[in-house]
């Protein structure tokens, strides 16, 4: 049972790290602001990252992201990747990254295995192995091992072991990954936005090597990277047959600080770039959008914002609503309950879109 600092209501659905209800993050955010941004602090320092993105007025400029850094000489950017030493970023490259890899027997546990290629054949003959899902085939699935967001409720932390760490992986070493049974590759972590000249990198080589077969390229993403590389992200999935999913993880912008340290202003934008462009190829689609019910925090009034958002761009994006589980510093958080997930189910609908569904049964409370 949580407390808020500002209104002094009792909740289950208030985490004890943030310390405030959605009601006052909203509505009193200059306010709600520093009592949170403690919990952020102290999140980051667990794992020596900056607190905020540095913002030196004579740093090295990195644009790969929202957060744009400018780092100071000696200096390292949010993500925890690039340092400045001596007036070169240094550190990963378009050649070595931080990241792991392992094969995935489709079809997985995608958030777009419902409407993917891999997962449902969608796309058949010129997009997948088969009309169905691709069963004895496989999904290279990169773990990218940093973030551009600080999630407090981050689903798999454990990356940021390894952020600053000194292990490193090569372009060549990913691509020959991928064997006669890869007919997809996923892009997930952490998050690939600050590591997409890798990821980019090796999305060609391997469509050059193997391309003359069915392979996929497929995105999870918080969305935050600079338009350019976003152009190229989909260029590569429409090329391919693969899809770029969205986390979409709150609308109203105060909420989506709270929670991620991060505006998603420019993951907003991002979204409707792309989604003026699922015409392109409507099947298998281009763009998924998938969503995290925090109790408390993102349940009806978010849903609502984030479905009228997505039908007015177009109603047949695909929507997945994700159940919550309680882990990292929102670790003392409840499940989400499957009358609230429903009901957010049933909003989803209300606003205009078609294909919606919710995920992650198995954690549904009640």
């Amino acid at each position: 049972m949580g407390r808020c600092c500002l209104c002094n209501r009792f909740s289950g659905s208030i985490s004890r790290e943030i310390g405030v209800c959605a009601g006052c993050i909203k509505e009193r955010p200059e306010e709600a602001a520093p009592l949170i941004r403690k919990s952020h602090i102290k999140s980051r320092m667990a794992y020596a990252l900056p607190e905020e993105p540095p913002r030196d007025p004579d740093g090295l400029h990195c644009s790969i992201c929202i957060n744009e850094c400018r780092i100071p000489d000696g200096g390292v950017g949010y993500c925890g990747l690039r340092r400045n030493e001596g007036g070169r970023l240094r550190g990963v490259s378009s050649s070595v990254g931080k990241l792991s890899w392992y094969h995935d027997p489709l079809p997985t546990n995608c958030v777009a295995d419902w409407v993917c290629a891999g997962g449902s054949g969608a796309g058949y003959p010129e997009y997948a192995n088969r009309p169905g899902p691709e069963y004895g085939y496989k999904n290279l699935a990169v773990f990218f091992h940093a973030c551009s967001f600080n999630c407090l409720y981050c689903q798999n932390w454990h990356f940021r072991e390894q952020t600053l760490g000194p292990h490193t992986s090569t372009v060549e070493g990913l691509v020959s990954a991928v064997d006669e049974r890869t007919s997809c590759i996923c892009y997930f972590g952490g998050d690939p936005s600050p590591q997409l000249p890798f990821a980019i990198r090796a999305s060609r080589m391997a469509i050059d090597r193997y391309g003359k077969r069915t392979l996929r390229i497929c995105w999870e993403t918080n969305g935050s990277m600079n338009k350019g590389l976003l152009k190229e992200m989909v260029s590569l999935s429409l090329e391919t047959g693969g899809c770029i999913k969205f986390d979409l993880k709150a609308w109203d912008e105060n909420i989506h600080i709270a929670l991620t340290g991060v505006s998603n202003r420019r993951t907003l934008e991002n979204f409707r770039m792309v989604g003026e462009m699922v015409g392109q190829r409507p099947s298998p689609p281009l763009l998924v959008a998938s969503t995290l019910l925090v109790p408390g925090y993102v349940e009806e009034d978010e849903i609502r914002g984030i479905a009228r958002f997505i039908a007015e761009i177009n109603p047949e994006i695909p929507y997945c609503l994700l159940a919550f589980y309680p882990h990292f510093y929102m670790s003392d958080m409840p499940l989400i309950t499957k009358q609230a997930a429903n009901n957010c189910l049933r909003i989803a609908h209300e606003q205009g879109l078609k294909n919606v569904r919710i995920g992650n049964l198995h954690l549904l409370k009640g």
